[in-house]
């Protein structure tokens, strides 16, 4: 029998587990945390983090370059790549080190291993046993590999491999051309690869807005990527230079070469070596199945975040978290709410949204008039003093009581903005509430107003209407 028992074991120590952890132990659980690599988990260590401490080196680089636009003389100027990615390591480094700090200071037990669910409650991590009341899953997800012939070639890479590499190559097909994929677009087509995204949909990220969806396809063209959609890749081989990577459009057969190949087709939930199948719990396809309250069909075993295959963002992960601690520990009998949020995007322009695009609203079941209004980025005044103006800002609301059904925005500082659209959806507020609100000037903020009174009377800084589209009505 194990010395000590919990009140809850989390498994992963991503931002679901830590989160968890920290929550779990402000409701006064005795708490151990699981965690067979770092603490902060894929998003802190490979992912979201390395990811935007890279984008900002290469905004810094891109603001430099356009420097006599400002009035700042600038020359000689070049990427210094280690020290880039040196920055990045300091960053992430400075992070994992405040998250263990904040589980040691919450008398959060780390415990290092890789853990097998024994029993509904027990765990063996690494030949120890541990004993815990409840048990959350928050193991999170991994690359996703695709059937194609020669992913395992040398010069073919995940998104974890991207963020340790150690010069720039000198072109990239990336494969998929999602969040991930396009995020990485953007910082080696800033720094100089020769970039081809090839995306098996007709539009590169899917979970964005149509409307800001294409127009950012044609900003990445501009920026000099190459966007192939409608591809199916059927294989890498080697090739004189480096790679091949060959697909099916409708038109034919293509190829194209580089000399480095990144495969990023999204994530997929992480659970070797769980256990999950001797214990009996249900799951959905590679996923583990929850049901509202984060649940599995075991009593007492619950899961969040991405090893749910629900929706895998890091924020959402956190959420799930907080809410499966305070069901397991009896504080609350709480249903999971994602009606509102947020995603982000770090491209260059940034792109944000929450609630639902315009495709969604329109189809809606029961079929609602709605309206779109829309304001660019280059009738506002902040965004012209950042010489920042390629975007724009889209609300969409109900026809007839103007209440907030979504919020998407392309530019600058757009991951920063979405918070006051996802409060307001959150709030059920309408077009004349933002309208009514006081906005500080010159802010980008504004442009949220001013989208919004697209729904009323009209925006004040544009002249005329024509951002302003009609959705159906009944």
């Amino acid at each position: 029998m194990p010395e000590t028992e919990y009140d809850v074991a989390i498994v992963g120590g991503g931002p679901g587990g830590y989160v968890a952890a920290i929550r779990a132990s402000q409701l006064g659980a005795k708490v151990v945390l699981v965690e067979k690599d770092k603490v902060g988990g894929t998003c802190l260590n490979r992912g979201c983090i390395p990811v935007k401490a890279m984008t900002r080196s290469v905004e810094v680089y891109l603001d430099a370059k356009r420097g006599e636009e400002f009035g700042i003389k600038t020359s000689g100027l070049e990427v210094d790549f280690p020290k880039l990615m040196a920055r990045k390591q300091q960053v992430v480094d400075r992070l994992v080190s405040g998250v263990e700090g904040l589980l040691q200071g919450s008398n959060v037990t780390v415990m290092r291993g890789s853990a097998k669910l024994a029993s509904p409650r027990r765990l063996a991590v690494d030949g120890k046993e541990v004993a815990a009341k409840k048990i959350i899953l928050a193991t999170g997800s991994v690359p996703s590999r695709v059937p194609v012939p020669g992913l395992d070639l040398p010069g073919v890479v995940t998104s974890d491999d991207v963020v340790q590499l150690d010069r720039v190559p000198k072109s990239m097909v990336i494969i998929g051309g999602g969040v991930i994929g396009m995020e990485f677009a953007s910082i080696f087509a800033a720094i100089g690869t020769k970039v081809t995204v090839v995306e098996m949909l007709p539009l590169i990220m899917p979970p964005v807005d149509e409307e800001l969806a294409r127009r950012f396809t044609q900003i990445a063209r501009r920026q000099g990527m190459s966007i192939v959609t409608g591809a199916k890749v059927t294989g890498v081989r080697q090739a004189e230079g480096g790679l091949e990577v060959a697909y099916e459009l409708s038109s034919g057969a293509q190829s194209t070469r580089a000399e480095m190949v990144l495969v990023a087709v999204g994530r997929s939930p992480y659970t070797e070596g769980l256990g999950l199948a001797d214990l009996g719990i249900t799951m959905n396809r590679r996923a583990v199945a929850v049901n509202d309250h984060l649940q599995t069909n075991i009593d007492g075993v619950y899961a969040i975040g991405d090893v749910t295959g629900r929706i895998m963002l890091a924020h959402v992960a956190s959420y799930d978290g907080e809410v499966a601690v305070e069901n397991a520990l009896g504080k609350h009998d709480k249903a999971t709410d994602y009606k509102v949020v947020p995603s982000v995007i770090f491209t260059i322009p940034e792109i944000a949204g929450v609630g639902l695009t315009e495709k969604q609203a329109r189809d809606r079941p029961d079929k609602s008039g709605f309206k779109v209004g829309r304001f660019p980025l280059s009738a506002s005044g902040r965004a012209q003093t950042l010489g920042e103006t390629t975007g724009l800002v889209k609300v969409i609301a109900d026809a007839e009581t103007k209440e907030l059904l979504g919020v998407h925005i392309m530019g600058p500082r757009a991951c920063d903005l979405i918070a006051e659209a996802a409060l307001a959806i959150k709030l059920e507020a309408t077009a004349q509430d933002i309208a009514e609100t006081i906005h500080a000037h010159p802010t980008l903020p504004e442009t949220i107003r001013e989208a919004t009174l697209e729904h009323l009377e009209g925006a004040i800084h544009v002249l005329s209407r024509p951002w302003a589209t009609p959705g159906p009505s009944m």
